[in-house]
């Protein structure tokens, strides 16, 4: 290929990327702008992308329809109790699976792994029936308890354990550690930056659940933001303004999370020999 025909070639693929990524940006920026317009002005006839007017009494106003700070702390409270508690299971089942040798160690994680092929809607009435049986439907154990097993989770950290050295781990066996101490002050640091990136995928999963909470909450104190926003859309009409507004209070703890964790995100992803 000639130089010219390089350069052609290079500029239809950055065109073709900067097309892409307007057509992925433009309905973030449609909510975006969206939570700040009055309800008439978002479905106008020809659609605007800026408002007229910054209508910031929007986020105000959602507080008259229910307590949706409530439903923030609620959805805060679970999604990071949920990310705790699955990155501290997920770490030690995959430390487990990688360096701890017992009988039938491949064939387990093998049959642990097929969990990941069953939807997670087959499962929705057997845990239910499980849960209203020990008393754990309507309570914030009920909706927390489902998130904290991850199969994928103890994938990606299992790889990327099984590339750390035996030898680091023999050299602290001589020095008298135990299997914990090992764990603790041997793995657990060396794999930050793959529990950084399944903390963003842990508390995403969390934060956006919509289908358990929905039937395992039945008091409005324990609805989370996605649950709550529903609430929005009416039977006979929807104040798309109010949704939209909802939804950037929704997507700002995402953000952020993602803001703190993206220097490790790509780097704990290449780590566990994901291709």
């Amino acid at each position: 290929m000639t130089g010219r025909k390089k350069r052609v070639a290079n500029l239809a693929s950055h065109l073709f990327l900067a097309l892409l990524a307007v057509a992925l940006t433009f309905p973030f920026l449609w909510m975006l702008t969206g939570a700040f317009k009055d309800n008439l002005e978002v479905v106008a006839m020809p659609p605007r992308l800026l408002p007229s007017r910054w209508n910031f009494d929007n986020f105000a106003e959602i507080e008259a329809y229910f307590p949706l700070y409530r439903f923030f702390a609620n959805s805060a409270l679970v999604a990071v109790a949920t990310t705790l508690l699955q990155l501290a299971i997920c770490t030690m089942a995959a430390y487990v699976f990688a360096k701890i040798a017992f009988r039938g160690r491949q064939s387990l994680f093998v049959l642990f792994l097929t969990t990941m092929m069953i939807p997670a809607q087959v499962t929705l009435v057997p845990l239910f029936i499980l849960f209203s049986r020990t008393d754990l439907i309507d309570t914030y154990a009920g909706l927390i308890l489902p998130g904290i097993f991850s199969a994928y989770g103890t994938f990606l950290l299992r790889q990327n354990i099984m590339t750390i050295p035996n030898e680091l781990m023999e050299a602290a066996f001589i020095d008298g550690a135990s299997y914990y101490r090992v764990f603790f002050s041997v793995i657990v640091p060396l794999v930050k930056p793959t529990l950084s990136a399944l903390s963003i995928f842990a508390f995403m999963s969390s934060w956006n659940n919509f289908l358990w909470p929905l039937i395992a909450v039945n008091s409005k104190e324990l609805m989370t933001l996605p649950l709550g926003l529903s609430k929005l859309q009416g039977q006979w009409s929807t104040e798309w303004n109010l949704l939209m507004a909802g939804n950037v209070v929704s997507f700002v703890p995402i953000f952020i999370v993602f803001l703190f964790a993206q220097r490790y995100f790509i780097k704990g992803i290449t780590m566990t020999g994901i291709k």
